[in-house]
């Protein structure tokens, strides 16, 4: 599959939060790929792709905020491992500095039949009309960036694109001291409890929420962060 370019978009690209998370993540993006370096969040997300049920041959994936590419590079890497075939691996972001830090990483990496695109999660218009009914949608580290008003519609968006029977995994960060520190301040997110997701799970439409764990030897980024598994 040849990686495809996507560029039609009549609106400026914003999510509407002080700062901007375009020009945040433009101005630091690689600290941010130093940050998850040191936290070992690489290793941690292939850990729980690694045993993950919902991975199989053939999967047609979308990673919503892919920025540099960490959660497509795990899940990748679990299906090889797994001997699973690789299928539809597509992933949106908000910032350009962070695609072309992606490309460059799969290029290095010799992956091909990634495509990618600049996109929005509140203007679904902004992404191509065949990327759809996706077995799974993957997401890290990104719907804290949107406004906390939005974020139910961010979610019902997302719903949208699934198959019928599809699930979605999302990583998002936790409220608690350590993060509202960390996460809260240095990174300008939002920050969420487990009553907040389940709550907004349910208002956007999904069937099912279940809470996951990260596998041993990665369960220190249970600190940092939720894992919800959630079915459309």
């Amino acid at each position: 599959m040849e990686r495809a370019e996507h560029r039609a978009t009549a609106r400026p690209l914003t999510l509407g939060l002080t700062p901007d998370p375009r020009r945040l993540f433009t101005e630091r993006h690689g600290s941010y790929a130093r940050f998850i370096r040191l936290v070992r969040y690489p290793q941690g997300l292939r850990a729980f792709f690694l045993r993950s049920p919902l991975l199989r041959a053939g999967l047609r994936v979308l990673d919503a905020g892919c920025g540099t590419g960490v959660v497509t590079v795990a899940l990748y890497e679990a299906l090889r491992r797994r001997e699973f075939a690789p299928g539809v691996l597509q992933g949106f972001d908000l910032t350009p500095a962070m695609l072309d830090r992606f490309r460059a990483d799969l290029r290095r990496r010799a992956v091909d039949g990634v495509e990618l695109v600049q996109a929005d999660v509140l203007q679904p218009e902004s992404l191509p009309a065949a990327w759809t009914t996706y077995d799974l949608i993957v997401t890290a580290s990104m719907l804290e960036y949107v406004p906390r008003e939005r974020f139910v519609d961010a979610l019902a968006g997302l719903r949208a694109r699934l198959a019928g029977n599809g699930a979605m995994i999302l990583f998002i960060t936790r409220r608690n001291p350590l993060t509202r520190l960390l996460i809260g301040r240095w990174w300008a997110s939002n920050l969420y409890t487990a009553a907040d997701l389940s709550d907004a799970f349910r208002r956007a439409g999904f069937s099912t929420f279940t809470p996951r764990r990260f596998p041993p030897g990665a369960r220190h980024l249970a600190v940092w962060g939720h894992v919800v598994e959630a079915r459309r």
